[in-house]
């Protein structure tokens, strides 16, 4: 059995990311982040739904569209297909903790669930 709160010891410099559920149409993630950030100039523009939710730490994203939302533990969000964002800040200590679910998760979409083939981009 495996425990969301397990960490790598050390935390790898990279974001950590690891399927924790896979299906033709849904996506469950853990994410783990420690300080780093989309790089500068870079915008993710997935091809489906993500919500998030912040277990552990501190993040602030920025949305193309000028938003910010700072985030602390306990805190979740929708980011919508295609509404292109970026991860401006993640806490060293503690590290940030995600828990990412992927898939046609608003009402209004009517995209096929198979672009459940989500890539980080």
């Amino acid at each position: 059995m495996k425990n969301i709160w397990s960490l790598p010891d050390p935390l790898p410099a990279e974001e950590c990311f690891e399927d924790l559920l896979l299906t033709p149409a849904l996506r469950v993630e853990r994410i783990i982040s420690a300080g780093q950030v989309t790089p500068p100039g870079q915008w993710c523009d997935q091809v489906c739904d993500e919500w998030v939710l912040l277990l552990q730490g501190k993040a602030t994203l920025e949305y193309e569209s000028g938003g910010l939302q700072t985030l602390s533990a306990g805190d979740y969000l929708l980011i919508l297909a295609h509404q292109r964002h970026r991860v401006t800040f993640t806490s060293k200590e503690p590290p940030c903790l995600w828990l990412a679910i992927h898939g046609q998760l608003s009402r209004d979409q009517t995209a096929a669930s198979a672009a459940i083939r989500c890539t980080r981009q």
